[in-house]
């Protein structure tokens, strides 16, 4: 949200500099974002002055340059002027005239338009100081055809933004959080500010609020007719006629605070509407009475589906429960608080308006706003809550706007429609409480003090408390607690005094704590180099099911959402995958091909996940929630270097290894392998488990999912199941075993076998055949030649360490032992033993 500071100073006085400005605001928790300086002219009007040309004699050798004395104010020495000598090209230029002068430093506008910086410089051997101005080159006009000549009675050392009354602004931008429903506009900021000034610099500081007493409504009775068919979406409708106005241009004073604030200036009554709503809160909408159909106004719902044109043009069709401003034949107008019709609005033949100033439900207007996708300033506003009290004076400020700047007048009275008056809420406050919540013993005076400044009223006071009368523009303070949160946002958080003692609670942690175990995962990946993505949990369901899916799951398993505000994000992610693969195609396209990724997310689906625990699995009413751990890699294995000049790219080994080495950290073993080929998204993949319960699934990701998200290079995922991770690590005791001192022995075998059989099958069949002293097995040559092992088969050469903690190993014992594996693996496993 844009404030600007020379808004601000129309309700009260502020000398502080912006920068304390803001220090105040963000104190009052009106987070100031950051400040900007805005110009009415980007030429530096206020390093432009007033001159006298005292002589002026035309430069030989030259058609059009003349040589000028220019006498100017000496701002080094006040009182006292100087003289500049200027070249000047103007040929209106003479001695006697009053002139504006940039001088040097000063940014003005050249012929083609753009900006130059004035320097010192000599121009045909003759020294120019500064330039005398054209009216384009201040960006005042187009004229360009001589200097501007200033009346003789101009004093010296007046400058540009003096003479045109032309000032610079500051402007704010302030993050409202959602609760301020109060601090929407320029009077409600003020409002804080003042409370700030009078508690902490004068008790009676002044403020100025925008002066109504000047409407008069017409005798006679109103021309329309208004009805509300849906009061619980618009409690309170207000409206008044005028005609006789005239449809132009706003003033450059208009217009100008507009802009600071990011509006665009439309015409004068619809400029008005906008200036009201950020000066006070209040939206307002303005109809050309010429559109409205049997002088009536109905505010209702229309059939589902019915058609409307709204200000950009744009037919959309309307939802059952979006509330309509029409006309006496129920013809759609508005969306009441949301967007205007392309028919019925302000135009330049308009001559005479119905002004509206309504109070509309947030909930009604969020979910219209929402629907149509129609984010405007004044859903905006409507959203966080409009004060339905300030209706009528909001329209009345801007009905005396409107007759000041577009003529006519009042036709008939306001018109009101309040059934149900909302009344300010009461809070019964003790100030023992509030000095608790606090933490400090506040003087009951500085707390009511405070309570007045910000308009909040108090009744049925005593020693001990009183009762607080909750302004309506402040629907966000309920209760007692949010009455202190008002007391100390003005008395200042960095006032309190720190406590002397410190008190705690003690909390049993669960063991295994989930958050240390991830925090701990998250410091082993990242001093691997993996770096931590975080994907949006909405995705898009056309990914899982439909014809076209990539990743396809069963139907029904996919939590849809409605999200209106993007409808290609329709879903909560059933797997991390898209999200990873989003940020590697972010990535590829900014030359940064080569990842290590790694992401904490949960997964949502339909389908109820029986083993995972409880704290981690929040399941209702058949939707799931489960925490899941991806690791990404993709592109080179490591950055080009001298002594390795080729570019290796990872591959599935680069990726076991990681995986291994994080669940060897965790202290998890004991797991089972799965070979899996096109398991969802994976290609080629290994699982690791426990019986049924998954660990960790990992391998390539299938070149067709690739493709969609338009990403390159291969891409390697380990996708694991966190909360089974976790589980794991319940049972997992820490015990110390020291280095054997008797060495192992190392045996080979060549096995021929099929290709079907993986290693993963020969390690599983040689820990159970010898249990107890077989510490490694370990694949290191694959041989494949049909000519000599005959077709479909292949050559394992596979290592296998023996140890024992009691005693050396004898050479009968591990023949006996691999005379075992080799029976073993030609029985089971088909092998043929290659001597």
């Amino acid at each position: 949200m844009k404030i600007s500071l020379n808004w601000l100073r129309d309700f009260l006085v502020l000398h502080n500099t912006p920068t304390e400005i803001a220090d105040i605001l963000t104190s009052l928790g009106l987070e100031v974002e950051g400040f900007e300086e805005v110009k009415t002219s980007p030429a530096d009007l206020d390093k432009v002055v007033t001159g006298l040309v005292t002589a002026c004699e035309p430069i030989p050798d030259t058609d059009h340059l003349s040589a000028t004395q220019v006498e100017v104010s000496d701002p080094a020495h006040p009182g006292q002027t100087r003289t500049l000598s200027i070249v000047c090209g103007a040929p209106n230029v003479a001695a006697g005239q009053k002139v504006f002068v940039a001088l040097p430093g000063a940014h003005v506008f050249s012929k083609d338009g753009t900006l130059f910086t004035i320097a010192e410089r000599k121009v045909r051997g003759v020294a120019s100081q500064g330039m005398i101005c054209a009216e384009d080159e201040l960006g005042l006009g187009h004229d360009h055809s001589g200097i501007m000549v200033l009346p003789p009675a101009i004093p010296l050392g007046i400058t540009a933004a003096e003479h045109f009354n032309i000032s610079s602004d500051i402007v704010f931008e302030v993050g409202l959080t959602p609760n301020r429903a109060d601090a929407t506009n320029h009077l409600g900021v003020a409002r804080d500010l003042l409370a700030y000034m009078r508690h902490h610099n004068n008790p009676h500081y002044s403020f100025k609020t925008p002066n109504v007493s000047g409407f008069s409504a017409g005798n006679q009775s109103s021309p329309l007719t208004i009805k509300v068919e849906k009061p619980e979406a618009c409690p309170r409708y207000s409206g008044v006629c005028i005609s006789g106005v005239q449809v132009k241009e706003s003033p450059d004073w208009l217009k100008n605070r507009l802009l600071a604030v990011g509006i665009r200036p439309i015409n004068n009554i619809v400029d008005v509407t906008n200036y009201v709503r950020a000066e006070l809160g209040q939206p307002l909408h303005a109809f050309d009475r010429a559109a409205i159909a049997g002088n009536t106004v109905l505010v209702k719902t229309l059939p589902e589906g019915t058609p409307f044109q709204t200000l950009d043009e744009v037919e959309r069709k309307l939802f059952a429960d979006d509330l309509m401003i029409c006309d006496g034949n129920s013809t759609p107008m508005c969306i009441g608080g949301v967007f205007g019709g392309a028919k019925s609005g302000v135009k330049d033949s308009t001559t005479a308006i119905f002004l509206e100033s309504a109070c509309f439900n947030p909930r009604s207007i969020r979910r219209s706003m929402l629907k149509h996708n129609l984010r405007t300033d004044a859903a905006w506003a409507f959203e966080k809550g409009v004060d339905p009290n300030g209706s009528v004076y909001a329209l009345q400020r801007a009905a005396l706007l409107i007759l000041d700047l577009a003529g006519g007048s009042i036709d008939g009275p306001v018109t009101d429609l309040y059934p149900e008056h909302v009344r300010p809420a009461q809070i019964p406050a003790q100030y023992s409480r509030i000095n608790m919540l606090i933490g400090e013993q506040l003087p009951k005076e500085t707390v009511q003090n405070i309570l007045q400044a910000l308009n909040i009223g108090l009744e049925d006071a005593t020693d001990t408390g009183f009762t607080a009368i909750i302004p309506t523009n402040k629907p966000d303070v309920t209760r007692e607690a949010d009455l202190v949160e008002e007391i100390l946002r003005v008395y200042g958080l960095d006032t309190v005094p720190m406590p002397n003692t410190i008190r705690s609670s003690m909390e049993i942690t669960p063991k295994p704590d989930s958050t240390a175990i991830r925090n701990q995962v998250s410091d082993v990946l990242a001093a691997q180099g993996f770096l931590e993505a975080m994907c949006l949990s909405l995705s898009d369901s056309s990914l899982y099911q439909g014809e076209n899916a990539v990743l396809p799951f069963a139907e029904g398993t996919v939590v849809r959402v409605h999200n209106t505000a993007n409808q290609g994000l329709d879903c909560l992610r059933p797997t991390l995958i898209p999200g990873i693969l989003e940020t590697v195609r972010h990535n590829q396209n900014r030359q940064n091909p080569d990842l290590r990724l790694f992401e904490f997310g949960k997964i949502y689906s339909r389908t109820p996940v029986a083993d995972t625990p409880a704290p981690e699995n929040r399941s209702t009413a058949g939707f799931t929630e489960v925490m899941r751990l991806g690791l990404c890699l993709t592109g080179a294995h490591s950055s080009e270097s001298w002594h390795a000049p080729a570019k290796k790219s990872v591959d599935f080994f680069t990726l076991k290894t990681y995986v291994n080495q994080l669940l060897s950290r965790m202290g998890i073993t004991g797991y089972q392998e799965t070979a899996l080929q096109n398991d969802g998204p994976f290609k080629m993949a290994l699982r690791y488990h426990r019986g049924p319960q998954e660990i960790v699934t990992f391998g390539a990701v299938q070149a067709g999912l690739s493709k969609k998200f338009d990403v390159k290079n291969t891409v390697y995922f380990a996708d694991f199941h966190f909360e089974n991770m976790v589980k794991a690590l319940s049972n997992i005791k820490i015990q110390y075993s020291e280095l054997s001192r008797f060495p192992t022995v190392r045996r080979d075998l060549a096995l021929v076998l099929d290709q079907a059989v993986s290693f993963g099958e020969i390690r599983q069949l040689a820990n159970k055949t010898v249990k107890k002293a077989l510490k490694d097995v370990n694949l290191f040559d694959v041989f494949e030649d049909e000519s000599k092992i005959g077709q479909g088969k292949k050559s394992y050469a596979v290592s296998f360490v023996f140890e024992d903690f009691e005693k050396t190993l004898q050479d009968k014992e591990i023949d006996q032992w691999m005379q075992q594996l080799q029976t073993a693996f030609q029985s089971k496993l088909g092998a043929v033993i290659r001597s």
